[in-house]
């Protein structure tokens, strides 16, 4: 019976010429041969000489002038994993069936998903082949449209189930470990969303259908904005207008400040309760956890809503114009987030599998002031590391890959920056320049007692 390889992880940060390969073992750490670094005395390092290494230089960057953070299917597997103890439900194409269309639609989608920068199709890719089908044979009225519509609509509610179950199995688990996942995805967010009221505010963006940021965003009492107007059944509107959240000082006239917690969120791909309904998109209230859509959509106003009025990139709508709207509005959004100088974009549990997300990190990363941060478990198919040497920018990308580093809780709790404290650290280290910045080596006291200041009060 052959061992068990050793996780790789990859490291690059600050000012290393190339990435840095080691094994775990524990604690325990070791340089891959052939690689060196020059902030280690040995080949064998342990997590304290990590965190030294990585957690100055993400806290500093999390401070640039506009901060991004793109959050792909990792995050939901890592709080999934954290909750159960399992792996959560991917995109395998497995399970679904379109019926006796179905050889065909799967050998188109395989010929399709290289275009889109995938090794392997996917039930989004399948789902794109099936609607163009089904739009082709509606054209020539085809006998058989009917029935792959069908099959459609029934694919897309199984896999609005599995989106669903993800949820119900993190909202169902052991007391115990549902708050501990809440816990670290709290953490994990608020690290990035506790900005100054000077700065932008943060942009969140998902590839994501499920719900899990939004709820984690509310435990952490985080305000997130995005482009829904309403309460009862929220409008998705085009005229984004740049709405924030202020407050005004006590005892202070003037402006009014930003209000700290508050982040701007996009759902790239759309969102399990996002439906189309005549000419408007609407978000309809879907229970996080919700067994299926099914009950939620038998409400008035939403119509002949069916699973396939579902917002899921691709969704089934019949012409170009309604396929394109709103997913072009969504990633003008993200371009016009992340091509800026001085612009930092983080990106958590994204394995760098959609070809139109990654144009706009190239795009971003000709900006001589931009620093792209790749954060993830592990780069199974290798796209990260083509992409990082396809960029052909080094000095720009920071990489933390593999388990020893990019492990939700390991990540939180050691290399993460604690915004709040910070802030206090900051405001502690002012203060002590302020009191002992003239004091000379000399004057401390030989026996160890405290000296009177000028002031007259002891420290």
């Amino acid at each position: 019976m052959s061992e068990k390889k050793e996780p790789l992880n990859i490291l690059k940060v600050r000012d290393e010429h190339g990435p840095l390969q080691f094994a775990s073992d524990g604690d325990n750490f070791r340089l891959q041969a052939g690689t060196h670094a020059s902030w280690l005395k040995s080949e064998e390092f342990d997590q304290k000489d990590l965190r030294n290494r990585i957690e100055p230089w993400l806290t500093s960057l999390v401070q640039s002038e506009h901060l991004s953070l793109l959050i792909g299917s990792g995050i939901t597997h890592a709080v999934h994993r954290i909750a159960t103890g399992s792996g959560a439900h991917g995109m395998d194409r497995s399970g679904y069936d379109f019926g006796d269309l179905g050889e065909k639609i799967f050998a188109a989608a395989d010929k399709e998903a290289p275009k889109v920068g995938r090794a392997e199709a996917n039930i989004e890719d399948d789902l794109r082949v099936a609607n163009e089908l089904l739009r082709g044979m509606e054209i020539v009225e085809s006998d058989k449209s009917g029935a792959l519509k069908e099959r459609i609509e029934k694919t897309l509610e199984d896999f609005s189930a599995s989106i669903l179950k993800n949820e119900t199995s993190i909202a169902s688990s052991e007391e115990a470990r549902r708050e501990q996942a809440f816990n670290t995805l709290v953490t994990f967010l608020m690290s990035f969303a506790s900005r100054t009221g000077v700065r932008d505010r943060l942009n969140i963006f998902t590839t994501n259908y499920d719900r899990l940021i939004e709820a984690g965003a509310e435990l952490a009492g985080l305000h997130l904005l995005d482009r829904f107007l309403g309460n009862l059944m929220p409008i998705f509107r085009s005229s984004r207008l740049d709405l924030d959240m202020h407050y005004n000082p006590p005892g202070i006239r003037g402006e009014p400040r930003y209000l700290e917690g508050v982040a701007r969120y996009t759902k790239l791909h759309g969102s399990v309760d996002w439906l189309q309904t005549g000419k408007d998109i609407r978000r309809f209230g879907l229970p996080f956890g919700a067994g299926s859509v099914e009950p939620y959509l038998q409400a008035p106003g939403l119509g002949d809503a069916t699973a396939q009025k579902l917002m899921i990139y691709p969704n089934a709508a019949k012409d170009r114009e309604t396929a394109d709207y709103p997913y072009v509005e969504l990633f003008r959004d993200l371009a016009a987030a992340v091509c800026r100088p001085n612009s930092t974009l983080v990106t958590y549990g994204y394995s760098f599998g959609d070809e139109h997300i990654n144009r706009v990190i190239r795009d971003m990363l000709t900006i001589p002031s931009t620093h792209l941060v790749v954060i993830s478990y592990d780069d199974p198919l290798g796209r990260i590391m083509q992409t990082y040497k396809e960029i052909g920018r080094p000095s720009q990308i920071s990489l933390l890959i593999g388990p020893a580093l990019a492990d939700l809780s390991t990540l939180t709790e050691n290399y993460l920056p604690k915004a709040a404290i910070d802030k206090t650290t900051f405001r502690m280290s002012e203060l002590l320049k302020q009191r002992w910045g003239t004091e000379r080596p000399g004057d401390q006291n030989p026996s160890g007692k405290d000296q009177p200041t000028e002031r007259g009060d002891s420290l």
